[in-house]
């Protein structure tokens, strides 16, 4: 089993390999130097505190030896010959493989505009160090921009002002998550941004960076880090090589199963059935899922999208990510809030915990009515 991508889907499809049995060779290739590692910290503990890299790793190294699985890292895939079952790799190293996963992540959307070499993004561990250490090196006190308003920008804000800076949020839709989670969360949001000396500014195109300021329009704004954080692409480029199906993303059906037979894609870079979700939960589950996939065992259905995320220290998790809703409202106020969609429930967000993640998603699954969800929180103090 050849595993191209080095983030959570590759490891988990390779751990689920060895669980479900299968003792044939498995190889992992990953184009970064460090071993499979979780992003989600990147925004968050890692960006906030000097912690070491082997606190984020999806894996201990050893995992690998132990579970006699190939892990190669600093390598990228640069071609598959599907009907050959042949990969070659930019060292020229060629492949052979009976199935293969491709895992290949996604990639930061570039910022159109001039200037744009002042900004910092953020994607992979180097990058957490990088924004880190311009943090530190501005000072207490001193003015930063984050350009995105979504689950990045936020906790980059988030983490920059815990940090000493007095971060300004500049997105350039209407709301915060680009009004994805629905009018009230985003009001809490704010407010509880504004607490922590976070501003935020929607309706705010940036038009040019400088060194130390960020434009908008004819505004500019002194900013001494910039980061930026406007979305992902799928980095299914090395798929559409291959002669794969693609569509913003590689096309998939409900087993992972690409276009062709021995190809199976998990994780930002697979559209599954019309879907392509960009969290740490679905690559995780889309790895095993694949990997029973690989080895022709039943799967069961797709549960509902589970993100998690942070606003100035308070944790939340969102579960559903449905594209119409006719109504929203606070069950619990500032804690559980859930958009409807002619009565029945499309997505809950809950604050600190305020009703498990597993109950919202067998609750969003079912199509629960707000009488049903209440009836469930209220039981769940």
């Amino acid at each position: 089993m050849l595993l191209i991508g080095g983030g959570v889907a590759s490891v988990r499809c390779a751990r689920t390999l060895r669980r479900e049995g299968f003792d044939g060779g498995i190889l992992l290739i990953g184009d970064e130097a460090t071993p499979p590692y979780n992003r989600p910290p990147l925004s968050k503990e890692l960006l906030r505190e000097d912690l070491p890299d082997d606190l984020v790793l999806a894996e201990p190294e050893r995992w690998y030896e132990r579970r006699n699985v190939g892990l190669r890292t600093g390598a990228r895939v640069m071609s598959l010959d599907l009907d050959a079952r042949i990969a070659e790799t930019d060292d020229g190293r060629r492949i052979g493989f009976e199935r293969c996963l491709i895992a290949t992540g996604a990639a930061p959307r570039d910022l159109p505009v001039p200037g744009v070499e002042h900004t910092l993004e953020l994607r992979t561990i180097a990058d957490s160090r990088r924004l880190r250490g311009a943090a530190l090196a501005a000072g207490e006190g001193a003015p930063a921009a984050v350009i995105g308003g979504g689950f990045i920008g936020v906790e980059v804000a988030s983490s920059l002002a815990v940090l000493g800076l007095r971060p300004t949020i500049l997105e350039r839709a209407d709301s915060l998550w680009s009004g994805a989670l629905g009018e009230l969360l985003a009001g809490w949001a704010i407010d509880r941004l504004a607490a922590a000396g976070i501003s935020v500014r929607t309706k705010a195109t940036v038009t040019a960076v400088e060194p130390d300021a960020v434009l908008v329009g004819e505004e500019r704004l002194p900013a001494a880090v910039i980061g930026v954080g406007i979305g992902v692409r799928p980095r299914d480029e090395l798929a559409a090589r291959a002669g794969l199906e693609i569509a913003d993303g590689i096309i998939t059906d409900a087993a992972h199963r690409t276009s062709h037979p021995a190809a199976w894609a998990a994780g930002d870079v697979a559209r599954v059935v019309g879907r392509r979700i960009e969290h740490w939960h679905a690559a995780r589950e889309d790895g095993e899922r694949a990997a029973r996939s690989m080895l022709g065992l039943d799967i069961e259905p797709a549960p509902e999208p589970w993100t998690f995320s942070e606003v100035a220290g308070a944790a939340f998790d969102v579960v559903g990510s449905p594209e119409h809703w006719d109504s929203e409202t606070w069950i619990e106020p500032n804690r559980l809030a859930a958009l409807l969609d002619a009565g029945r429930v499309v997505q809950l967000a809950a604050v600190d915990s305020a009703l498990p993640a597993d109950e919202m998603r067998r609750l969003v699954g079912a199509g629960a009515t707000l009488d049903g969800v209440r009836s469930r929180a209220a039981a769940d103090p």
